[in-house]
């Protein structure tokens, strides 16, 4: 017994020593993750700290990173801001859903004819759906207004998230080609032998098992549109049309055109949570829909 208790006994004090001289590497790597995480929260920390400062405080030279007093008047004058936070949010909400919806009812045919069906020319379509990724929309901007002028999509919720659609549609389109790939053809193949027909076999065998692909493309397709600052300012006119980024544009201008860091800073932090609340909400699905979409 004795000898053979030995082995184990030397292959209990490796394992020891190796626990031992993994701690360091483990503490080193949880260290510089709680830097990089630090790092990454401390901009958000501070645009929260000045704007629960009085105005008089957000402005001071030189500036303190700490609030001396509480106060909302920052988050009131947003909210009571010409239109209204509230309209303002609603725009930008109607254009996301609208911007989703358009992408999606895009990306998801496109990708899965991409993925299973095979014809001359393919992967030159494919290329070619990719380059306006190599193009700045910037550029485009003014043809579009012109066009949507004569059209009357000008001023319209409708337009703007024609435009977010573009910008968004050629990345989705690649995250569902690759997505439907990731789904084994056998199953389609053993849906077709029950009789099913190529629709059937998209809706109800690939198309449930691509959600995470398409929940994620939903919350690219958010955050483009929510952030989306040019386009909204070309395309809208009228105040009561505006979305949240213009409206942060104006309510920055203070008193002689100074700059109201306060009500910007209070401004940035209502713009953040909806991106949050959604991020939060969904990131099983974002996780596993980015990483199915990217390797196959």
């Amino acid at each position: 017994m004795s000898e053979l208790a030995l082995p184990a006994r030397r292959v209990a004090a490796s394992d020891s020593r190796a626990i031992r001289a993994a701690a360091p590497v483990r503490y080193l790597v949880a260290a510089v993750a709680l830097f990089i995480a630090a790092l990454m929260i401390a901009p958000v920390a501070l645009s929260f700290f000045a704007s629960i400062k009085p105005s008089a405080d957000a402005v001071a030279i030189p500036p303190t990173y700490l609030p001396r007093t509480l106060s909302l008047e920052n988050y009131w004058k947003i909210i009571h801001y010409q239109a209204g936070l509230w309209t303002y949010v609603s725009n930008s909400l109607i254009v996301a859903v609208m911007a989703i919806v358009f992408v999606l009812a895009l990306c998801v045919p496109a990708g899965y004819g991409l993925a299973r069906f095979k014809f001359r020319g393919k992967e030159v379509l494919f290329l070619m759906l990719l380059l306006p990724l190599m193009i700045p929309y910037q550029a485009l901007l003014s043809p579009l207004y012109l066009m949507f002028a004569k059209i009357g999509l000008a001023n319209t919720h409708f337009g703007l998230a024609i435009i977010h659609t573009m910008l968004q549609l050629p990345f989705s389109i690649y995250l569902m080609r690759n997505s439907f790939e990731g789904v084994p053809r056998e199953l389609e193949e053993a849906a077709r032998i029950d009789g099913a027909g190529s629709f059937q076999c998209f809706w109800r065998v690939s198309l449930p098992l691509t959600v995470p692909g398409m929940i994620t493309v939903a919350l690219f397709a958010f955050i483009t549109s929510w952030n989306e600052f040019l386009g909204a300012l070309v395309v809208m006119n009228r105040e009561t049309q505006f979305t949240v980024p213009i409206m942060l544009v104006g309510v920055r201008t203070g008193h002689m055109f100074s700059v109201d860091w306060g009500a910007l800073q209070a401004g940035i932090i209502v713009s953040i949570i909806p991106c949050l609340a959604i991020y939060l909400f969904l990131q099983k699905y974002y996780v596993s829909g980015l990483l199915s979409g990217a390797v196959k």
